[in-house]
């Protein structure tokens, strides 16, 4: 686990979770968060149990935020990244990563960044997604020479195949060379699925060009999986889990980062806005899980992970504007394919 010191310098440990539990449970006002579990337990489900949502979730709904936030003023870029997964910077020539539901790139941006010697996949289910992390990229000051997007929903399809085999990835890049395609771009030969069923195509890319069917063990030596999650509905998470689990190298690692159990947002939700156990439907239509700590254990366990390190990230950030202090929790947690 990491050191106390670094605990302290990342402000990871302001208070303790168990603390803020017996608040939020004790609190009147916050029972509504509290009763569907109580609900869930009297019933003898399993808390980490995956089940369907109440609601209908509506494939376009975070195409549409993505339209709506197309400023990118609405994202901060995550410059905690590489001190929370240091592992990312003593990489060799030859290393791989997939950053999982890149949004507008605010991870992969102090990726490109602190990483020059890495080259980093990104895919996201929305193509207006990619649009904005290839226009937040040309704008800054990182070389886009490494970093190729492509356009999946990894909860409900797989990843291409070139993306685990060394050999057919070599030979989907050349192409696009040759072609003078723009490899970041969701239109060209990486977007190898669209983000609804009518915009399915064909797998173009899936294969290599030259060699047909034969394919070689290869895969990436890191899976980031930032805020993505949650977004998923909670009867596609071990699938989504598995797919990062499948493109992985063997002893690869799977960085992950997103809305721990009581944290403030959840606490924000009205009861009608809960439409599973622990799930929450914003009114724009997309979701929002909140984990603890057994849930994502059993999960990442269950597709076959090694848990390397999972904990509680526990903060206390200041709203200036409005004088107020909020209480966030984040799960963090490094997960290993078995070498």
């Amino acid at each position: 686990m990491r050191k106390s010191v670094e605990a302290e310098e990342y402000h990871s440990k302001d208070f303790e979770w168990e603390e803020l539990k017996n608040l939020v449970e004790s609190d009147p006002s916050l029972s509504h968060h509290v009763r569907f579990r109580h609900d869930h337990e009297s019933q003898g489900h399993d808390l980490g149990e995956d089940r369907d949502s109440f609601a209908q979730v509506d494939p376009q709904a975070w195409q549409n935020f993505h339209a709506r936030h197309s400023s990118g003023k609405f994202f901060k870029e995550r410059r905690y990244l590489l001190k929370e997964f240091p592992e990312l910077l003593p990489h060799g020539e030859n290393s791989k990563l997939l950053e999982v539901g890149c949004g507008n790139g605010s991870t992969v941006l102090p990726i490109l960044r602190g990483c020059q010697n890495l080259t980093v996949y990104a895919c996201d289910c929305s193509t207006e997604a990619l649009v904005r992390t290839k226009e937040n990229i040309d704008h800054s000051t990182v070389t886009s020479d490494n970093f190729h997007s492509f356009c999946c929903d990894f909860s409900r399809f797989e990843f291409p195949k070139w993306l685990a085999c060394d050999h057919c990835r070599e030979n989907v890049l050349d192409k696009q060379i040759g072609s003078h395609s723009d490899a970041s771009c969701p239109s060209h030969e990486l977007s190898s699925v669209q983000p609804t069923e009518e915009h399915r195509s064909a797998d173009v890319s899936s294969k290599s060009p030259s060699t047909g069917d034969q394919c070689c063990i290869g895969g990436v030596d890191f899976v980031t999986l930032i805020f993505t999650l949650s977004a998923v509905p909670q009867k596609r998470m071990p699938r989504a889990i598995k797919e990062c689990y499948s493109v992985l190298k063997p002893g690869g690692l799977l960085l992950f980062r997103d809305y721990g159990l009581y944290d403030m947002t959840m606490l924000r939700f009205e009861p009608e806005k809960c439409v599973g156990f622990r799930e929450y439907m914003r009114s724009d239509g997309t979701l929002s899980y909140f984990f603890c700590l057994d849930t994502v254990k059993r999960l990442f366990t269950g597709a076959g992970f090694i848990e390397v390190e999972l904990e509680y990230c526990c903060v206390k950030s200041v709203n200036r504007r409005k004088g107020k202090m909020m209480n966030r929790v984040w799960v963090h947690g490094k997960f290993q394919k078995p070498k």
